[in-house]
């Protein structure tokens, strides 16, 4: 009886999910440069070096395509290189501030495996193309007072499935910038009675649902995780996916024409009134509230953070909206890249991305904030949000990431938090 009973339970260990999972892949591309900080100096030569593993163990006569790009420009472009030894060195170099960027894919048994790495030259001297309308501020003030004049009026519905211990979980609504177009989220509260800071999370580009930082509150926070587009946040992924690929397919280029009718005016106007939704909360110490989020969530924290004197600070990871002329001007911007492939655009289009680029908020702000990225990054450009970067006047931190695209390290992941929960006295 015994030994069947192992031979049971060795057969659903081996059949098990976890046994079957795929991860990584046998043959890995590097691409590493000579400066450990990917950094230069304008005019200096940076060393790319190409290496093929596999198992871990440089793949000789493994086949490569490398490109190398210089800000908007494909300085270098080789197909079908043969390593014989398994490694090879590029050299570059750029004459003015930004990055360059060497990208590898290797061709082994019928699959392409890709890598890459960026260096970047005098990063602190990156200059934004963006310019400020003269009325950028007043158009903001009179957008959010004109918002303001419409009632709140929140609705809130517990979620017993989500709730903790600790913690009550609530689908909450607001009424955005005008009647009947309401922001949706997800508000958790601690149980326990008492004031508590607060922390608003806005999010990434696409189209989902939410569940809400149920973890910080636990810690002894409120936290509110909003959607931007005027629908519920816990509906099924089928509804969203269909959202994403019908109504609000390429929602971020909806009326960019037109400054007040942008699907944007109505995006940042909801998560500013998301700061008046928490400043109503009874449970609200009215003392630490803070803004973070990435990509998109990056930019509606800067802006956030620099249109709301309640806001005492920010965290923003990959900032998206960065920037948006710098492609006429040969230099990289951000997603999402309106002027990259449009070099003759008109000038409405010009005139309503001032209003959002997210240079100009950047440029706003006075609270201390934290910033995240990876010089690989391909939706947001390092040029971008250095550009932005490096227009902050107030209290900053930078962390780089270097290797990373667009996408987290746990570690990144997890000093973003321990910053957050220092800013609101959390254990």
């Amino acid at each position: 009886m015994r030994r069947e009973i192992i031979l049971l339970l060795l057969i659903a260990l081996i059949c098990s999910p976890i046994s079957s999972q795929i991860r990584g892949n046998e043959i890995r591309v590097s691409v590493s440069l000579n400066h450990d900080n990917w950094q230069y100096k304008t005019g200096e030569s940076c060393k790319f070096t190409i290496s093929v593993y596999k198992a871990e163990n440089l793949l000789k006569d493994a086949v490569i395509d490398y490109t190398i790009q210089q800000e908007t420009n494909t300085s270098e472009k080789r197909d079908n290189i043969v390593l014989k030894d398994g490694t090879a060195v590029v050299n570059s170099k750029l004459n003015k501030p930004g990055f360059v960027r060497c990208e590898v894919t290797a061709h082994v048994n019928g699959y392409d495996y890709k890598g890459s790495a960026t260096a970047g030259y005098n990063v602190e001297k990156i200059g934004p193309c963006a310019e400020m309308p003269e009325d950028f501020m007043t158009y903001w003030e009179s957008a959010l007072s004109e918002a303001r004049k419409i009632p709140i009026e929140p609705k809130m519905e517990i979620i017993p499935s989500s709730c903790t211990d600790k913690v009550n979980v609530y689908q909450v609504s607001f009424q955005n910038i005008r009647p009947g177009s309401r922001t949706y989220g997800i508000l958790c509260i601690p149980k326990k009675e008492g004031k508590y800071p607060a922390l608003l999370r806005v999010p990434g580009a696409g189209v989902r649902a939410y569940y809400g930082d149920i973890e910080t509150a636990s810690k002894g926070a409120i936290t509110l995780e909003i959607g931007i587009h005027g629908i519920p946040v816990t509906m099924s992924n089928d509804y969203y996916d269909k959202l994403a690929q019908g109504a609000l397919n390429g929602y971020w280029n909806f009326n960019l024409a037109n400054r007040d009718e942008f699907y944007y005016k109505r995006v940042f106007i909801g998560a500013l009134r998301a700061v008046d939704y928490i400043c109503s909360l009874d449970e609200f110490n009215h003392k630490q509230l803070g803004v973070t989020g990435s990509s998109q969530g990056g930019a509606l924290s800067i802006a956030t953070g620099a249109l709301d004197k309640r806001v005492t600070f920010i965290a923003a990871v990959h900032p998206a909206m960065c920037d948006h002329t710098a492609f006429l001007h040969q230099q990289q911007g951000g997603w999402p890249c309106y002027f990259l492939y449009n070099d003759n655009p008109s000038q409405a289009d010009i005139n309503t991305s001032k209003y959002y680029d997210v240079v100009n908020f950047a440029r706003l702000l006075n609270i201390p904030g934290w910033y995240s990225w990876g010089y690989n990054d391909n939706v947001c450009s390092p040029t971008s949000m250095y550009a932005a970067y490096n227009s902050i006047k107030s209290p900053k931190e930078i962390s780089l990431y270097l290797q990373t695209a667009h996408f987290w390290y746990q570690e990144q992941w997890d000093e973003w938090c321990k910053w957050i929960w220092n800013k609101m006295n959390l254990q």
